[in-house]
């Protein structure tokens, strides 16, 4: 079995591991979400390697970086998307479905640019723009969550 074989057939599993580490491991964890809008009022979903479901992009702040570093980090990797502005702060999540000490920043980006599709990786297997009230069957709570604050009007939770 060839290197490049038994990369791939691991990788999935490493990556799990390694997310169970990162959540685990830190004292305290800060991460950055998008809802990114686009003229149609559509939004941009990603489905990950490693867990189930259609989330917003994004991902978590390493050290040494801003917010803003990190979701213009995060929109690339992810999106091969752009910022064109200064995207809007919704809010600060308490997320204690993924630890007692992770917080994730949502922003909402109606200015930006994609250069193309996404580059294949290991950890985006899907992507897509998708209408606000059209959302794929499998969108995560917290995916649903976001979008009733941002388009339907629902109070805004402090929890993820």
């Amino acid at each position: 079995m060839g290197l490049n074989r038994l990369r791939r057939l691991f990788e999935p599993a490493i990556r799990r591991g390694m997310h169970f580490y990162w959540r685990f491991s830190r004292a305290a964890t800060l991460g950055v979400r998008a809802m990114l809008i686009d003229g149609t009022g559509r939004i941009f979903l990603v489905k990950h390697s490693y867990v189930d479901g259609w989330h917003l992009p994004g991902g978590g702040v390493e050290t040494g970086e801003t917010l803003l570093e990190a979701l213009t980090r995060e929109l690339a990797e992810e999106g091969n998307i752009r910022l064109g502005a200064v995207p809007q702060l919704y809010g600060v999540y308490f997320n204690k479905r993924a630890s007692r000490r992770d917080h994730v920043a949502l922003f909402i980006v109606r200015d930006f640019r994609q250069d193309g599709n996404p580059k294949p990786n290991y950890e985006i297997i899907a992507h897509g723009f998708f209408p606000n009230d059209a959302l794929p069957e499998d969108a995560t709570r917290a995916t649903r969550a976001r979008v009733a604050e941002v388009f339907g009007g629902a109070a805004v939770s402090e929890l993820w």
